[in-house]
């Protein structure tokens, strides 16, 4: 029994997605262009056709999807006063993890001056996925960010929940070397009752986060006045120069759909394959 059991973990081992991507990009005479690149694994990164200023990067996973076990790192740098936007190909699917929690690592820097967008597609919890995801920035005081993350716990439009599993968030942020936000999220065990809880998301099956860099109380107004007509829930409020709202919504689509219409008031360009 022993010797099966070994064997089956070496098995489930050796067929774990492993991703990494790793690259920087610069500013020359106002125009963005990537520097040094490096990709391994399912992950890769691929960049459309240049645009005027600023340079765009999308993410595509070949292995399909993150189960139990895979790992994919990713690491951005963006010098001074380079412009640069970062989605993904489609919606990350989570699929149900047996064994031990996939890992997903992401860290972003930007110099002074510089603009970074973190704007991926959904990212799709099945039941009884278990993930552990961790954001680690680094901003100059004069660098600007904008980073989005959808969680959709099931595919509602299929009629599909997730009931257990594991969720775990980790963000931290420092300016000028300064930490200035530290927050862990951590849903685990029967995520679906907790979900359903009034405290926590009355119910929804979605929920948003955009990290504005810089952001004031008059931004926060603003975001306000375009959350009067969202029929999820929304939290706006500004802190040690940044902006942070949270979105819960009853499915994926809606909760979208109210995040763009907010989005747009802090100016932002969405990327192509939000618009489709």
């Amino acid at each position: 029994m022993r010797s099966d059991v070994s064997t089956t973990s070496g098995v489930f081992e050796a067929n774990r997605a492993r991703g990494a991507v790793r690259f920087d990009v610069h500013a020359r005479d106002g125009v963005t262009r990537r520097g040094t690149l490096h990709e391994s694994g399912s992950l890769r990164v691929r960049f459309p056709s240049p645009e005027d200023q600023g340079l765009s990067g999308v993410f595509v996973n070949t292995a399909g999807g993150v189960a139990g076990g895979d790992r994919f790192d990713i690491e951005i740098s963006a010098a001074d006063r380079a412009r640069l936007t970062l989605t993904t190909a489609a919606a990350e699917k989570v699929y149900r993890a047996p064994g031990p929690a996939a890992q997903l690592n992401i860290s972003l820097k930007a110099g002074a001056g510089a603009h970074l967008s973190w704007l991926p597609q959904e990212t799709i919890l099945f039941d009884r996925a278990r993930v552990q995801r961790r954001f680690d920035i680094a901003l100059d005081e004069t660098a600007s960010l904008l980073l989005c993350e959808i969680v959709v716990f099931g595919r509602t439009a299929m009629g599909e929940r997730m009931e257990q599993g594991e969720f775990v968030d980790r963000w931290r942020m420092r300016r000028a070397g300064k930490l200035v936000l530290a927050e862990t999220v951590r849903l685990d065990g029967d995520i679906g009752a907790k979900l359903a809880r009034s405290a926590v998301a009355r119910g929804g099956a979605a929920i948003g986060t955009a990290l504005i860099v810089p952001g004031d109380e008059a931004l926060v107004e603003r975001i306000r006045e375009a959350s009067e007509s969202c029929s999820g829930e929304v939290g706006i409020s500004a802190w040690n120069g940044f902006a942070m709202a949270r979105f819960c919504a009853q499915d994926a689509a809606r909760l979208r759909a109210e995040m763009m219409a907010a989005l747009a008031r802090t100016g932002a360009a969405l990327p192509r394959l939000w618009l489709n």
